[in-house]
């Protein structure tokens, strides 16, 4: 696909003055004057900004400042020595994602600091603010006295006016596969916070929120807190000041040095953003997070195709088969026999069964996990530098025989690497396996970091493992590679900058209703995620289960939805790549809610998000890329609940033929899942439809025009 932008307007409107001659500009408000943000010092010279939306205060003065190692901090004795303001507006293309053209138009201020001290160091803030929200970020020109920082805290302050509804988990240092709890601001207590006893990795030092954070206020007016184009710098969390209805930034550490960030002036810290609507659809139709990112360097991703894929990883969840070769468990302890133990499920003859099912259901990639050497020497997370190899295949998989067969079916075989968070093996790998995926025409990996990093003391999500998810990706795309990041880093738009960053895990995925002893994903867990994750970018969550009780293989689990709430989930929650996650066979015994997988696309002209309340329901629409066909998802939480859906959306003039996969009357997530009417009928532009959901339900509805 040809990369295209299209520039609209570009203004710059003022180069505004030194103090010597015209008054100072210290406000800046959207292009439709609903936002507006004022920056200023106090008396001590302290930098500090304000917002408002439609006239009311939302963020009341917040400072603004660093704390650095060995060196006075950066916090006050400021005096503003210059403004700048500007004017942007531009329609930018995406190359894949959930709409073709993205319309980028903000306000600029930018604010050059200097302090007032013999030092006379120098800081500016920059603040671009949308119809949709505000980004701001810190700049470090180059001076003559400053030549790099050691960062030990970062504040940046959010100072709020209410005491939000706000749907949080906790500001883990290395995993974001945690429960939402919905709390007041005033109630946020994550040190008590029960943390689920599956997860191979936690660290919450701070009483603090990971971002995306989502508030509601009592007169509907919503606010979502992230950060854009995190590069070589550390993972943002907000530490939470339930008194003063406060948020402030502490960035994530390591324990292996007594700073947090280390930069060379000069350069440029991510953006931390508010999104600001008021209403809830608006939220997730923001495109502030993409556009505070640079524009595509990469040029044509073509080579890239969004797809829906099958694979080889449900089963191993379910305990149907390992990743392992040959590991058994004797006398209590498992143990590497040297030999097949026949569970193994990367085996020639098992991919060849997921390649032929895609093939014949319109599913052009097959994930291969468990088919490389060191999964044996993987239990128990703790010596792993050196277990895995990214070339070598067991025994049982022919790699050449697999993608030679896949490439005849018209399938694309989609690599698996866990590095097991031993990231210098993974370092030294990353040539030698890109080129192999290159070698045999695969264009996507799906990498995992599940473990405690690897040197000893690093973090998932602190500055060392932020370059390295980073430069894994940018190195990747050299060997035409898209990359699929599990136990990643937060989703920040770098896909704008990079779109061979194609999806992520990020949060407490699927995977989760398998085997976690909490018992799953609670019904409330994705109409959360939509306005809270989702803001951030693409999920790969692995929709699709059908067999949704999977009693054969574990009682004591299950997906806690209704199948209808299954498939809606693929126009809900976005990714370029769309896991078919469950088992061949149940597909195969359950071929018309299949027809629907067999449909449904992936790669987006245009999104509506229809209705919706975080935490409650969501209902989105999306208009397919190179056809004329739109495709409904909604779901909802425990609550059964009617929804309408309005039509006005659909082209003038067209006429459509809705297949709509809707919960059956008796339908209900726990007592009959799988209960499942589907009927069809004709829709126009003037239709209007209402539905019930069921408790913990959903409906998915494809639209084919005539």
């Amino acid at each position: 696909m040809k990369f295209i932008v299209k520039i609209a307007t570009v203004f710059l409107l003022i180069g505004l003055v030194s103090c010597n001659t015209e008054p100072l500009t210290t406000s800046v408000a959207s292009p439709n004057s609903t936002i507006k943000v004022d920056v200023d010092v106090n008396d001590k010279g302290k930098p500090f900004y304000q917002v408002a939306f439609n006239g009311k205060t939302v963020v009341t003065p917040s400072f603004l400042g660093f704390d650095f190692k060995n060196v006075e901090a950066l916090n006050d004795n400021f005096k503003i020595v210059k403004t700048t303001t500007n004017t942007f507006n531009e329609t930018w293309q995406m190359p894949w994602g959930e709409q073709l053209d993205v319309v980028n138009n903000y306000n600029e201020l930018k604010v050059e600091l200097e302090e007032t001290s013999e030092e006379k160091r120098k800081l500016n803030v920059v603040f671009k603010v949308y119809d949709d929200g505000i980004g701001f970020r810190y700049e470090f020109p180059e001076q003559s006295n400053l030549k790099e920082v050691f960062i030990t805290e970062e504040n940046t302050e959010f100072n709020l006016t209410e005491d939000y509804k706000t749907f949080w988990i906790p500001g883990d240092w290395d995993i974001y596969e945690h429960l939402y709890s919905t709390t007041k601001l005033s109630e946020i207590d994550t040190e008590n916070y029960k943390v689920n006893s599956a997860l191979a990795q936690t660290s919450i030092p701070n009483k603090a929120v990971n971002t995306p954070v989502t508030m509601v206020g009592k007169d509907g007016l919503h606010l979502s807190f992230h950060e854009a184009a995190l590069v070589d710098y550390s993972g943002m969390t907000l530490g939470v000041d339930t008194e003063k209805l406060s948020l402030k930034s502490i960035l994530v550490g390591s324990d292996n040095q007594d700073y947090k960030v280390k930069q060379a002036v000069p350069f440029n810290t991510p953006w931390r953003t508010i999104q600001i609507t008021d209403n809830a659809p608006d939220l997730i139709e923001s495109n502030l997070i993409v556009n505070l990112n640079e524009p595509n360097k990469l040029g044509d991703v073509s080579w890239f195709t969004p797809m829906k894929y099958t694979g080889v990883w449900w089963e191993m969840h379910l305990g149907k088969s390992s990743w392992d070769y040959g590991m058994e468990q004797v006398d209590g302890q498992w143990k590497d026999t040297g030999k097949a133990h026949g569970r193994h499920g990367a085996t020639t003859e098992n991919v060849k069964r997921f390649i032929d099912f895609s093939a014949k259901n319109n599913i052009k990639g097959v994930l291969v996990e468990g088919w490389n050497t060191g999964w044996e020497r993987w239990i128990g997370f703790e010596d792993r530098e050196g277990v895995f190899d990214f070339v070598t295949p067991y025994p049982d998989y022919d790699l050449n025989e697999v993608t030679r067969y896949a490439k005849e079916k018209g399938v694309e075989i989609i690599m698996h690497h866990e590095t097991s968070a031993a990231t210098q093996t993974y370092e030294k790998q990353q040539d030698t396996a890109y080129a192999l995926m290159q070698k045999y025409g695969m264009h996507a990996v799906k990498s995992g970091y599940v473990g405690k990093i690897i040197p000893k003391g690093e973090y998932h999500h602190g500055q060392y493992m932020v370059n390295q998810y980073n430069n894994a990706a940018i190195k990747a795309a050299k060997y035409q590679v898209a990359v699929n990041a599990h136990e990643p880093i937060k989703a920040t738009g770098l896909r704008r900058t990079y779109p061979n960053i194609i999806s992520r895990e990020g949060l407490r995925g699927q995977e989760f209703n398998a085997w976690s002893p909490d018992g799953g994903n609670p019904p409330e867990h994705l109409p959360i995620v939509a306005f809270t994750r989702m803001l951030a970018g693409p999920i790969d969550f692995t929709p699709g289960i059908f067999d949704i009780k999977f009693d054969k293989y574990k009682k004591n689990n299950q997906v806690n939805t209704t199948l209808a709430q299954q498939l809606a989930l693929y126009v809900v929650i976005y990714s370029p790549v769309q896991m078919a996650a469950d088992l061949v066979e149940h597909y195969e015994a359950n071929p018309k809610p299949l027809q629907f997988i067999k449909d449904v696309g992936v790669d987006w002209e245009k999104t509506k998000v229809l209705n919706g309340e975080v935490g409650d329901y969501v209902t989105i629409a999306r208009k397919e890329r190179n056809t004329e066909n739109w495709f409904v998802g909604s779901i909802t939480d425990e609550n059964a609940r009617e929804i309408t859906i309005d039509f006005d959306f659909l082209d003038d003039n067209g006429t459509y033929s809705a297949t709509i996969y809707k919960d059956a009357k008796d339908a209900h997530w726990n007592d009959n899942p799988t209960a499942l009417d589907i009927e069809t009928q004709t829709i126009t532009k003037d239709s209007k439809l209402t539905l019930r959901l069921a408790e913990g339900g959903g409906v998915a509805i494809s639209l084919q025009k005539q």
